[in-house]
Order: structure tokens, then C-alpha cells, then sequence
């Protein structure tokens, strides 16, 4: 499999929020995000992104397929400083500068890329950015919390928490936030708890 993997911002970002929206409604309809995603949604989270001057994204691009489709995974980042409320305000509560802290969004990647070191890059991309960018003590992320019993949740389900803190982030149950969005099980939108993981850069 040969997979280029490519980092970008500003303006390049810009050309791929198409690219963008596709994969996130793809593969967050997956357990354990449940996303019922639509076009409208995107166009309004991914805005945050857009507005910031230091946002970025690496993407996995397969040129073996039709342009239209030939990104087939991203990893994206933003700085804390430049994201929504909801994702400020636990830091800010508890004291933390958010002026030094990379925000590194979703990472997302079509199941039959998976197991080829894909994800490896995506964090590797994202901290040499945030690294060259300057000014930032941690990165961090967040993830959906759902309970072990949930009716949806797949038999063998292997939660990603030992590959995180392999790439040494450490679960912060602390710091926890709640973001909007409607659930494939659901008629409407709902908040869902979202958990923070922070490494030392």
C-alpha cells in the first residue's frame, strides 16, 4: 500500500473541507461516535477551522483513485486559543493557558487503510506542525464517552486507549466537555460527554 501522507493549512486546508466533511460523516458514523452526519453540520464545524490562521490537517492520499476520492484519511489540529467555547472552557476553569495548547481534532481513516501505520503518522504529522508552529507546551484531544453497556456497541469493540497513551497522551477525566450531535439511533441532537487527553510536548 502506497500512501502519501501530506500536512496542510490555510488556504490549502480550505480546498480540502469537501474532502474533510466526506470522511468525518463516513467514518464517525461508526461506533463510538454514532454520528448521523449531514452537510450542514460539517459546513458549521468546520468553520472553526477555517477561521483560524493556524489550523491544519494531514491527510492520507491514495493516487491510485479518482481525485474526488483519492483522500482517504485526516488527522486535523487547530489552536485551543482559536477553538469553540465548549472545548476552551474546561482548561480555562482549571487555570490552564489555553494560548499553549494545540487542540488536535479528529483523526479519521477509512477501515480498509487501517493496521498500515497510518495513525502513527497522523500524530507525527500533527506534533511536528504544532512543534515548527511555536509557542505550544501540550497538545491534546478529546474523546466521546459512552457506557460499556451501550445497545450499540459492537461485540469485540477494543477501545483506542492503549494506542493513545502509547503515542503518550494521558486520559484527563478532569477535563471534560460535551458537544452536540444527532446519533444514528436518534430523531434529534443530544450533548455527549467528551473526555480530554493531554501530552507534554
Amino acid at each position: 500500500m502506497s500512501i502519501e501522507l501530506v500536512t496542510v493549512a490555510g488556504d490549502e486546508l480550505a480546498n480540502h473541507t469537501e474532502d474533510l466533511a466526506r470522511l468525518r460523516i463516513q467514518v464517525f458514523r461508526e461506533y463510538p461516535y454514532l454520528y448521523d452526519g449531514s452537510e450542514d453540520y460539517e459546513k458549521h464545524y468546520l468553520q472553526t477551522y477555517l477561521a483560524s490562521g493556524n489550523a491544519m490537517a494531514v491527510l492520507a492520499i491514495d493516487h491510485e483513485l479518482p481525485v474526488h476520492q483519492r483522500v482517504v484519511g485526516a488527522s486535523t489540529g487547530v489552536p485551543m486559543a482559536d477553538e469553540t467555547d465548549e472545548f476552551r472552557a474546561p482548561f480555562e476553569q482549571a487555570g490552564i493557558d489555553t494560548e499553549r495548547l494545540f487542540y488536535c481534532g479528529e483523526s479519521v481513516l477509512l477501515p480498509e487503510y487501517r493496521g498500515h501505520g497510518l495513525y502513527k503518522g497522523f500524530f507525527a504529522g500533527r506534533e511536528q506542525y504544532v512543534r515548527q508552529l511555536g509557542g505550544f507546551d501540550h497538545s491534546c484531544f478529546c474523546g466521546v464517552v459512552r457506557p460499556d453497556n451501550h445497545p450499540l456497541r459492537p461485540a469485540g469493540f477494543e477501545p483506542l486507549d492503549p494506542v493513545w497513551c502509547h503515542f503518550g497522551y494521558q486520559p484527563r477525566p478532569d477535563l471534560m466537555t460535551s458537544y452536540p450531535w444527532k446519533d444514528i439511533d436518534e430523531d434529534a441532537e443530544t450533548d455527549h460527554p467528551m473526555m480530554f487527553w493531554l501530552k507534554a510536548l
